[in-house]
Protein backbone atom coordinates (compact mmCIF):
# COMPACT_ATOMS: atom_id res chain seq x y z
CA UNK A 1 0.00 0.00 0.00
CA UNK A 2 1.40 3.47 -0.66
CA UNK A 3 2.76 5.36 1.86
CA UNK A 4 1.78 8.93 2.93
CA UNK A 5 3.42 11.95 3.35
CA UNK A 6 1.52 14.30 5.99
CA UNK A 7 1.22 17.91 6.47
CA UNK A 8 1.04 18.46 10.33
CA UNK A 9 -3.09 19.55 9.91
CA UNK A 10 -3.54 16.01 7.85
CA UNK A 11 -1.67 13.74 10.83
CA UNK A 12 -3.89 16.31 13.31
CA UNK A 13 -6.82 15.11 11.68
CA UNK A 14 -5.60 11.28 12.24
CA UNK A 15 -5.20 11.70 15.78
CA UNK A 16 -8.54 13.69 16.02
CA UNK A 17 -10.70 11.17 13.90
CA UNK A 18 -9.51 8.36 16.08
CA UNK A 19 -10.50 10.17 19.21
CA UNK A 20 -13.62 11.10 18.21
CA UNK A 21 -14.02 7.26 16.94
CA UNK A 22 -13.27 5.97 20.61
CA UNK A 23 -9.20 6.06 21.63
CA UNK A 24 -8.50 8.33 24.31
CA UNK A 25 -5.38 10.54 23.94
CA UNK A 26 -4.02 8.57 26.68
CA UNK A 27 -3.96 5.57 24.70
CA UNK A 28 -2.51 6.99 21.72
CA UNK A 29 0.45 8.78 24.11
CA UNK A 30 0.85 5.52 25.90
CA UNK A 31 1.36 3.64 22.25
CA UNK A 32 3.85 6.10 20.82
CA UNK A 33 6.09 5.91 23.90
CA UNK A 34 6.44 2.65 23.93
CA UNK A 35 7.24 2.49 19.84
CA UNK A 36 10.07 5.17 20.73
CA UNK A 37 11.16 2.74 23.63
CA UNK A 38 10.91 -0.26 21.92
CA UNK A 39 13.27 1.27 18.82
CA UNK A 40 15.66 2.69 21.48
CA UNK A 41 16.07 -0.90 23.03
CA UNK A 42 16.78 -2.16 19.61
CA UNK A 43 19.55 -0.59 18.69
CA UNK A 44 20.93 0.23 21.78
CA UNK A 45 22.07 -1.95 24.94
CA UNK A 46 20.93 -0.44 28.44
CA UNK A 47 22.96 2.75 29.26
CA UNK A 48 22.00 6.01 31.00
CA UNK A 49 19.64 8.09 29.53
CA UNK A 50 17.92 11.39 29.91
CA UNK A 51 14.75 12.25 28.45
CA UNK A 52 13.76 16.00 27.56
CA UNK A 53 9.96 16.47 28.28
CA UNK A 54 8.73 19.55 26.92
CA UNK A 55 4.93 20.62 28.17
CA UNK A 56 2.54 19.17 25.14
CA UNK A 57 1.84 15.57 23.75
CA UNK A 58 5.39 15.28 22.65
CA UNK A 59 6.33 16.16 26.26
CA UNK A 60 3.79 13.22 27.67
CA UNK A 61 5.43 10.62 25.02
CA UNK A 62 8.67 11.26 26.59
CA UNK A 63 7.35 10.43 29.59
CA UNK A 64 6.01 7.77 28.58
CA UNK A 65 9.58 6.74 26.99
CA UNK A 66 11.49 7.03 30.39
CA UNK A 67 8.79 4.94 32.57
CA UNK A 68 9.57 2.07 29.35
CA UNK A 69 13.30 2.19 29.62
CA UNK A 70 13.41 2.47 33.40
CA UNK A 71 10.93 -0.86 33.29
CA UNK A 72 13.59 -2.70 31.14
CA UNK A 73 16.77 -1.84 33.50
CA UNK A 74 17.67 1.26 32.00
CA UNK A 75 18.84 4.26 34.11
CA UNK A 76 16.78 6.88 33.28
CA UNK A 77 16.58 10.61 34.39
CA UNK A 78 13.64 13.01 32.89
CA UNK A 79 14.71 16.50 32.49
CA UNK A 80 11.69 18.96 32.29
CA UNK A 81 10.83 22.30 31.74
CA UNK A 82 9.74 24.97 34.22
CA UNK A 83 6.82 24.96 36.22
CA UNK A 84 4.81 27.92 34.20
CA UNK A 85 4.97 25.27 31.29
CA UNK A 86 3.73 22.12 33.04
CA UNK A 87 2.18 19.84 31.03
CA UNK A 88 -1.71 19.31 30.94
CA UNK A 89 -4.58 17.06 29.87
CA UNK A 90 -2.48 13.14 29.00
CA UNK A 91 0.96 14.48 29.23
CA UNK A 92 0.35 15.29 32.62
CA UNK A 93 -1.03 11.71 33.53
CA UNK A 94 1.97 10.43 31.72
CA UNK A 95 4.05 12.86 33.58
CA UNK A 96 2.42 11.63 36.79
CA UNK A 97 2.92 8.20 36.09
CA UNK A 98 6.78 8.23 35.88
CA UNK A 99 7.88 8.00 39.31
CA UNK A 100 12.11 8.59 39.01
CA UNK A 101 11.86 12.24 39.80
CA UNK A 102 11.94 15.55 37.61
CA UNK A 103 15.03 17.41 37.01
CA UNK A 104 15.33 21.45 35.53
CA UNK A 105 16.49 21.64 31.86
CA UNK A 106 19.79 22.38 32.14
CA UNK A 107 23.49 21.83 30.21
CA UNK A 108 24.99 20.57 32.54
CA UNK A 109 22.30 17.77 33.72
CA UNK A 110 23.51 15.97 30.18
CA UNK A 111 26.96 14.99 31.86
CA UNK A 112 27.15 11.49 31.90
CA UNK A 113 24.39 10.88 29.20
CA UNK A 114 24.90 8.09 27.08
CA UNK A 115 21.59 8.68 25.16
CA UNK A 116 19.72 11.63 24.87
CA UNK A 117 15.70 11.64 24.57
CA UNK A 118 14.39 14.81 22.66
CA UNK A 119 10.48 14.85 23.69
CA UNK A 120 10.67 18.80 23.92
CA UNK A 121 8.30 19.64 20.59
CA UNK A 122 6.87 17.81 17.85
CA UNK A 123 5.86 18.24 14.31
CA UNK A 124 3.28 21.14 15.17
CA UNK A 125 5.81 23.92 16.58
CA UNK A 126 5.18 27.00 14.94
CA UNK A 127 7.98 29.31 16.30
CA UNK A 128 11.71 29.39 17.28
CA UNK A 129 13.09 27.74 20.71
CA UNK A 130 13.47 30.56 23.08
CA UNK A 131 17.83 30.60 23.97
CA UNK A 132 18.12 28.38 27.25
CA UNK A 133 16.07 25.17 25.05
CA UNK A 134 19.03 25.88 22.12
CA UNK A 135 21.56 25.48 24.96
CA UNK A 136 20.86 22.63 26.17
CA UNK A 137 19.59 21.28 22.66
CA UNK A 138 23.56 22.31 21.47
CA UNK A 139 24.54 20.62 24.70
CA UNK A 140 23.19 17.47 23.64
CA UNK A 141 25.20 17.48 20.33
CA UNK A 142 28.29 18.43 21.67
CA UNK A 143 27.58 15.14 23.97
CA UNK A 144 28.62 13.05 21.61
CA UNK A 145 25.67 10.73 22.85
CA UNK A 146 23.05 9.57 20.45
CA UNK A 147 20.15 11.64 20.18
CA UNK A 148 16.48 10.05 19.67
CA UNK A 149 14.13 12.64 18.78
CA UNK A 150 10.21 11.73 19.40
CA UNK A 151 8.39 12.67 16.37
CA UNK A 152 10.78 15.75 14.86
CA UNK A 153 13.90 16.86 16.75
CA UNK A 154 12.59 20.26 18.60
CA UNK A 155 12.74 23.21 16.62
CA UNK A 156 12.20 21.35 13.10
CA UNK A 157 9.04 22.81 11.38
CA UNK A 158 7.13 19.64 10.32
CA UNK A 159 5.34 21.71 7.10
CA UNK A 160 8.47 23.92 6.37
CA UNK A 161 10.89 21.18 6.59
CA UNK A 162 13.90 23.08 8.08
CA UNK A 163 14.90 24.54 11.27
CA UNK A 164 12.82 27.70 12.70
CA UNK A 165 16.59 29.01 13.74
CA UNK A 166 18.25 25.69 15.39
CA UNK A 167 17.21 21.95 15.25
CA UNK A 168 20.17 19.28 16.89
CA UNK A 169 20.52 16.67 14.56
CA UNK A 170 19.35 13.41 15.57
CA UNK A 171 20.37 10.02 15.33
CA UNK A 172 17.01 8.71 15.35
CA UNK A 173 14.24 10.29 14.77
CA UNK A 174 10.75 7.46 15.83
CA UNK A 175 7.10 9.60 14.30
CA UNK A 176 3.99 8.22 14.09
CA UNK A 177 1.13 6.57 11.57
CA UNK A 178 3.78 8.15 8.62
CA UNK A 179 6.21 10.67 7.22
CA UNK A 180 5.76 14.11 7.82
CA UNK A 181 7.04 16.32 4.91
CA UNK A 182 10.34 17.23 7.53
CA UNK A 183 10.76 13.99 7.38
CA UNK A 184 10.66 13.46 3.50
CA UNK A 185 12.04 17.23 2.30
CA UNK A 186 15.65 18.32 3.12
CA UNK A 187 17.17 19.69 5.34
CA UNK A 188 15.00 18.35 7.36
CA UNK A 189 15.11 14.68 6.64
CA UNK A 190 18.71 14.81 7.16
CA UNK A 191 18.44 16.31 10.81
CA UNK A 192 16.52 13.23 11.46
CA UNK A 193 18.93 10.41 10.87
CA UNK A 194 17.47 7.26 10.51
CA UNK A 195 13.53 7.35 10.44
CA UNK A 196 11.20 4.92 11.71
CA UNK A 197 7.69 5.50 11.45
CA UNK A 198 5.49 3.52 14.42
CA UNK A 199 1.73 2.48 13.48
CA UNK A 200 0.14 3.59 16.69
CA UNK A 201 -3.31 2.20 15.59
CA UNK A 202 -5.06 5.54 13.41
CA UNK A 203 -6.87 4.89 10.48
CA UNK A 204 -5.85 5.66 6.60
CA UNK A 205 -4.78 9.60 6.00
CA UNK A 206 -6.48 11.56 3.44
CA UNK A 207 -3.78 12.70 1.77
CA UNK A 208 -2.51 13.52 -2.25
CA UNK A 209 1.19 13.05 -1.13
CA UNK A 210 2.88 10.07 -0.75
CA UNK A 211 6.81 8.50 -0.60
CA UNK A 212 8.04 7.65 -3.78
CA UNK A 213 8.24 3.86 -3.43
CA UNK A 214 7.85 0.84 -5.30
CA UNK A 215 4.08 0.64 -3.96
CA UNK A 216 2.67 3.54 -4.93
CA UNK A 217 3.23 2.57 -9.05
CA UNK A 218 4.79 -1.38 -9.11
CA UNK A 219 1.48 -2.72 -9.64
CA UNK A 220 1.37 -0.91 -12.85
CA UNK A 221 5.27 -1.33 -14.85
CA UNK A 222 4.50 -2.64 -18.02
CA UNK A 223 6.05 -6.24 -18.02
CA UNK A 224 5.94 -7.54 -21.22
CA UNK A 225 3.96 -11.18 -21.95
CA UNK A 226 4.99 -14.27 -24.23
CA UNK A 227 2.77 -12.82 -27.12
CA UNK A 228 4.35 -9.38 -26.55
CA UNK A 229 5.69 -7.94 -29.96
CA UNK A 230 7.90 -5.22 -29.88
CA UNK A 231 6.42 -2.30 -30.92
CA UNK A 232 3.80 -3.18 -28.42
CA UNK A 233 6.49 -2.25 -25.96
CA UNK A 234 6.61 1.22 -27.14
CA UNK A 235 8.36 3.35 -29.92
CA UNK A 236 10.59 5.51 -28.18
CA UNK A 237 12.36 8.55 -30.21
CA UNK A 238 14.78 10.82 -29.20
CA UNK A 239 16.10 14.05 -30.67
CA UNK A 240 19.94 14.40 -30.56
CA UNK A 241 21.55 17.57 -30.80
CA UNK A 242 24.49 18.44 -33.22
CA UNK A 243 27.43 16.68 -34.23
CA UNK A 244 29.60 18.11 -30.88
CA UNK A 245 26.80 17.23 -28.48
CA UNK A 246 25.07 13.68 -29.13
CA UNK A 247 26.28 11.93 -25.97
CA UNK A 248 23.37 12.84 -23.80
CA UNK A 249 20.49 12.27 -26.21
CA UNK A 250 22.35 8.24 -26.88
CA UNK A 251 22.56 8.39 -22.60
CA UNK A 252 18.73 9.17 -22.79
CA UNK A 253 17.86 6.74 -25.57
CA UNK A 254 20.10 3.59 -24.31
CA UNK A 255 18.36 3.95 -20.86
CA UNK A 256 15.14 3.95 -22.21
CA UNK A 257 15.98 1.36 -24.33
CA UNK A 258 17.37 -1.04 -20.82
CA UNK A 259 13.65 -0.19 -19.14
CA UNK A 260 11.51 -2.11 -21.38
CA UNK A 261 11.07 0.42 -24.40
CA UNK A 262 10.70 -2.08 -27.76
CA UNK A 263 12.07 0.29 -30.44
CA UNK A 264 14.36 3.21 -29.60
CA UNK A 265 15.53 5.73 -31.90
CA UNK A 266 17.99 8.49 -32.08
CA UNK A 267 16.48 11.44 -34.48
CA UNK A 268 19.54 13.74 -35.49
CA UNK A 269 20.36 16.15 -37.64
CA UNK A 270 22.30 14.83 -40.65
CA UNK A 271 25.58 15.77 -39.74
CA UNK A 272 25.22 13.81 -36.35
CA UNK A 273 23.94 10.60 -38.11
CA UNK A 274 27.32 8.90 -38.67
CA UNK A 275 28.44 9.82 -35.25
CA UNK A 276 25.14 8.57 -33.68
CA UNK A 277 25.57 5.23 -35.86
CA UNK A 278 29.17 4.58 -35.08
CA UNK A 279 28.02 4.33 -30.99
CA UNK A 280 24.57 2.61 -31.37
CA UNK A 281 23.74 -1.10 -32.27
CA UNK A 282 20.27 -2.01 -30.58
CA UNK A 283 19.13 1.64 -31.29
CA UNK A 284 17.76 2.88 -34.54
CA UNK A 285 19.48 6.22 -35.76
CA UNK A 286 17.52 8.51 -38.28
CA UNK A 287 17.86 11.74 -39.82
CA UNK A 288 15.22 14.58 -40.10
CA UNK A 289 15.58 17.41 -42.14
CA UNK A 290 14.26 20.08 -39.83
CA UNK A 291 11.10 20.69 -37.80
CA UNK A 292 8.30 19.33 -40.50
CA UNK A 293 10.43 16.39 -40.87
CA UNK A 294 10.39 16.05 -37.05
CA UNK A 295 6.79 16.31 -36.53
CA UNK A 296 6.47 13.57 -39.48
CA UNK A 297 8.31 11.35 -37.58
CA UNK A 298 7.06 12.08 -34.02
CA UNK A 299 3.78 11.37 -35.59
CA UNK A 300 4.66 7.45 -35.40
CA UNK A 301 6.12 7.61 -32.15
CA UNK A 302 4.53 6.49 -28.45
CA UNK A 303 6.74 9.06 -26.02
CA UNK A 304 9.85 11.43 -27.04
CA UNK A 305 12.59 12.66 -25.52
CA UNK A 306 13.29 16.29 -26.59
CA UNK A 307 16.24 18.65 -24.89
CA UNK A 308 19.57 16.46 -24.06
CA UNK A 309 22.60 18.12 -25.67
CA UNK A 310 20.05 19.70 -28.07
CA UNK A 311 21.23 23.44 -27.44
CA UNK A 312 19.45 26.48 -26.57
CA UNK A 313 18.75 27.62 -29.88
CA UNK A 314 15.52 28.79 -32.32
CA UNK A 315 16.08 25.14 -33.59
CA UNK A 316 15.34 23.39 -30.31
CA UNK A 317 12.62 26.01 -30.15
CA UNK A 318 10.81 25.26 -32.99
CA UNK A 319 11.53 21.33 -33.04
CA UNK A 320 9.39 21.49 -29.68
CA UNK A 321 6.79 23.22 -30.95
CA UNK A 322 6.43 20.39 -33.95
CA UNK A 323 6.82 17.32 -32.03
CA UNK A 324 4.45 18.64 -29.14
CA UNK A 325 1.18 19.17 -32.08
CA UNK A 326 1.84 15.46 -33.14
CA UNK A 327 0.21 14.28 -28.99
CA UNK A 328 3.10 11.92 -28.62
CA UNK A 329 3.97 12.02 -24.64
CA UNK A 330 6.95 14.42 -24.36
CA UNK A 331 9.85 13.90 -21.49
CA UNK A 332 11.36 17.46 -21.90
CA UNK A 333 14.57 18.08 -20.37
CA UNK A 334 18.10 20.43 -20.15
CA UNK A 335 18.06 22.62 -23.44
CA UNK A 336 14.51 22.57 -24.41
CA UNK A 337 13.53 23.59 -20.89
CA UNK A 338 15.97 26.22 -20.77
CA UNK A 339 15.58 28.04 -24.05
CA UNK A 340 11.99 29.11 -23.09
CA UNK A 341 13.36 31.00 -20.18
CA UNK A 342 12.72 34.18 -21.58
CA UNK A 343 9.32 33.16 -22.25
CA UNK A 344 7.77 30.46 -20.43
CA UNK A 345 3.63 30.60 -21.14
CA UNK A 346 5.47 29.90 -24.73
CA UNK A 347 6.27 26.17 -23.50
CA UNK A 348 3.03 25.79 -21.30
CA UNK A 349 1.05 26.54 -24.34
CA UNK A 350 1.98 23.24 -26.16
CA UNK A 351 2.33 20.94 -23.31
CA UNK A 352 -0.21 18.27 -22.27
CA UNK A 353 -0.65 16.82 -18.95
CA UNK A 354 0.95 13.34 -20.11
CA UNK A 355 4.10 15.70 -21.01
CA UNK A 356 6.70 15.34 -17.97
CA UNK A 357 9.36 18.66 -17.65
CA UNK A 358 12.99 17.35 -15.55
CA UNK A 359 14.08 20.44 -14.27
CA UNK A 360 17.09 20.47 -11.84
CA UNK A 361 16.74 23.66 -9.71
CA UNK A 362 18.40 25.93 -11.64
CA UNK A 363 16.23 24.83 -15.10
CA UNK A 364 13.38 25.53 -12.52
CA UNK A 365 14.06 28.67 -11.66
CA UNK A 366 14.63 29.77 -15.70
CA UNK A 367 10.79 28.19 -16.30
CA UNK A 368 9.20 28.94 -13.38
CA UNK A 369 11.06 32.45 -12.43
CA UNK A 370 10.23 33.69 -8.72
CA UNK A 371 8.01 29.93 -7.91
CA UNK A 372 10.61 28.22 -6.00
CA UNK A 373 10.96 31.46 -3.58
CA UNK A 374 7.41 32.35 -3.51
CA UNK A 375 6.43 28.34 -1.81
CA UNK A 376 7.25 27.69 1.28
CA UNK A 377 9.19 24.42 0.20
CA UNK A 378 9.91 22.27 -2.59
CA UNK A 379 6.94 20.14 -2.76
CA UNK A 380 4.70 23.10 -2.81
CA UNK A 381 6.94 24.36 -5.94
CA UNK A 382 6.70 21.72 -7.60
CA UNK A 383 2.87 21.16 -7.13
CA UNK A 384 2.61 25.29 -8.51
CA UNK A 385 4.72 24.74 -11.22
CA UNK A 386 2.86 21.18 -12.43
CA UNK A 387 -0.73 23.33 -12.34
CA UNK A 388 1.06 25.99 -14.41
CA UNK A 389 2.48 24.45 -17.13
CA UNK A 390 -0.29 21.78 -16.97
CA UNK A 391 2.27 18.95 -17.01
CA UNK A 392 4.19 16.62 -14.68
CA UNK A 393 7.12 18.43 -12.90
CA UNK A 394 10.04 16.47 -11.75
CA UNK A 395 12.24 18.92 -9.80
CA UNK A 396 15.05 16.83 -9.59
CA UNK A 397 17.52 17.31 -6.34
CA UNK A 398 18.17 15.09 -3.28
CA UNK A 399 14.82 14.82 -2.17
CA UNK A 400 13.40 14.70 -5.95
CA UNK A 401 9.38 15.63 -5.70
CA UNK A 402 7.42 14.28 -8.96
CA UNK A 403 3.84 16.70 -8.86
CA UNK A 404 0.76 16.35 -11.28
CA UNK A 405 -1.09 19.26 -12.36
CA UNK A 406 -3.94 17.23 -10.30
CA UNK A 407 -2.38 17.82 -7.18
CA UNK A 408 -0.68 14.34 -6.77
CA UNK A 409 3.45 14.47 -5.82
CA UNK A 410 5.53 12.30 -4.16
CA UNK A 411 8.84 12.47 -3.14
CA UNK A 412 11.93 10.42 -3.67
CA UNK A 413 13.58 8.98 -0.50
CA UNK A 414 16.13 7.00 -2.15
CA UNK A 415 17.87 9.31 -3.93
CA UNK A 416 21.85 8.80 -3.94
CA UNK A 417 24.71 11.48 -3.86
CA UNK A 418 26.63 8.97 -6.39
CA UNK A 419 24.06 10.83 -9.01
CA UNK A 420 25.92 13.93 -9.04
CA UNK A 421 27.53 13.45 -11.82
CA UNK A 422 27.42 14.61 -15.80
CA UNK A 423 25.06 12.99 -17.64
CA UNK A 424 22.70 11.24 -14.71
CA UNK A 425 19.89 13.23 -15.40
CA UNK A 426 19.96 12.17 -19.39
CA UNK A 427 19.55 8.64 -18.16
CA UNK A 428 16.82 10.01 -15.73
CA UNK A 429 14.66 11.48 -19.28
CA UNK A 430 15.17 8.32 -20.96
CA UNK A 431 14.04 6.10 -17.83
CA UNK A 432 10.99 7.89 -18.13
CA UNK A 433 9.79 7.87 -21.76
CA UNK A 434 11.49 4.55 -21.70
CA UNK A 435 8.02 3.88 -19.28
CA UNK A 436 5.79 5.98 -21.20
CA UNK A 437 6.38 4.73 -24.29
CA UNK A 438 5.51 1.21 -22.78
CA UNK A 439 2.10 2.24 -21.92
CA UNK A 440 2.31 3.92 -18.32
CA UNK A 441 0.61 6.76 -17.00
CA UNK A 442 3.14 9.90 -16.75
CA UNK A 443 2.77 10.57 -13.09
CA UNK A 444 3.34 6.46 -12.21
CA UNK A 445 6.24 6.55 -15.18
CA UNK A 446 8.06 9.51 -13.76
CA UNK A 447 8.13 8.36 -10.55
CA UNK A 448 9.17 4.28 -11.17
CA UNK A 449 11.78 6.31 -13.01
CA UNK A 450 13.35 8.34 -10.75
CA UNK A 451 12.93 5.73 -8.01
CA UNK A 452 15.26 3.03 -10.22
CA UNK A 453 17.73 5.58 -11.51
CA UNK A 454 18.61 6.62 -7.75
CA UNK A 455 18.52 2.74 -6.70
CA UNK A 456 20.93 1.76 -9.53
CA UNK A 457 22.77 4.62 -8.63
CA UNK A 458 22.45 3.12 -5.07
CA UNK A 459 23.61 0.16 -5.77
CA UNK A 460 26.79 0.98 -7.04
CA UNK A 461 28.08 3.60 -4.67
CA UNK A 462 31.56 5.45 -5.71
CA UNK A 463 33.11 5.51 -8.94
CA UNK A 464 29.45 5.98 -10.51
CA UNK A 465 29.70 7.89 -14.01
CA UNK A 466 26.63 7.98 -15.85
CA UNK A 467 27.60 5.24 -19.02
CA UNK A 468 26.89 2.84 -15.81
CA UNK A 469 23.33 3.59 -15.18
CA UNK A 470 21.67 1.94 -18.19
CA UNK A 471 23.62 -1.30 -17.78
CA UNK A 472 22.55 -0.88 -13.80
CA UNK A 473 18.83 -1.21 -14.38
CA UNK A 474 17.93 -4.68 -15.28
CA UNK A 475 18.83 -5.53 -11.81
CA UNK A 476 16.53 -3.05 -10.10
CA UNK A 477 14.14 -4.56 -12.37
CA UNK A 478 14.61 -8.06 -12.57
CA UNK A 479 14.02 -7.11 -8.23
CA UNK A 480 10.95 -5.55 -9.11
CA UNK A 481 9.93 -8.48 -11.71
CA UNK A 482 10.41 -10.83 -8.93
CA UNK A 483 8.07 -9.12 -6.69
CA UNK A 484 5.31 -8.96 -9.11
CA UNK A 485 5.93 -12.87 -9.52
CA UNK A 486 5.50 -13.20 -5.75
CA UNK A 487 2.58 -11.01 -5.24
Amino acid sequence: MARPILTVAEMSAADQAAVAAGTPVAILMERAGDAVAEAIKARWSPRPAVVLCGPGDNGGDGYVVARKLLEAGWPVRVLAMTAKTKPKGAALAAAERWTGGVEALDPLALQGAELIVDALFGAGLSRPLDLALRDVLRAAEASGAPIVAVDLPSGLSGDLARPLGYAPRAGLTVTFHARKLAHALEPGRSLCGEIVVADIGLAAAQTPTFENAPELWAARLPWPVTETHKVERGRLLVVTGPMSATGAARLAARAGLRVGAGLVTLVSPPDAVLVNAAQATAVMVRAFGGDADLQAMADQADALVIGPGAGVTDATRLNLQAVARTGVALVVDADALTVFRDDPEELFAVLDRDDVLTPHLGEFERVFPGVMKSAPERLTAARRAAAEAGAIVVLKGPDTVIAAPDGRAAVNLNGSPWLATAGSGDVLAGLIAGLVAQGMESFDAACAGVWIHAEAARGFGPGLISEDLPELTPPVLRRLWEAHQGG
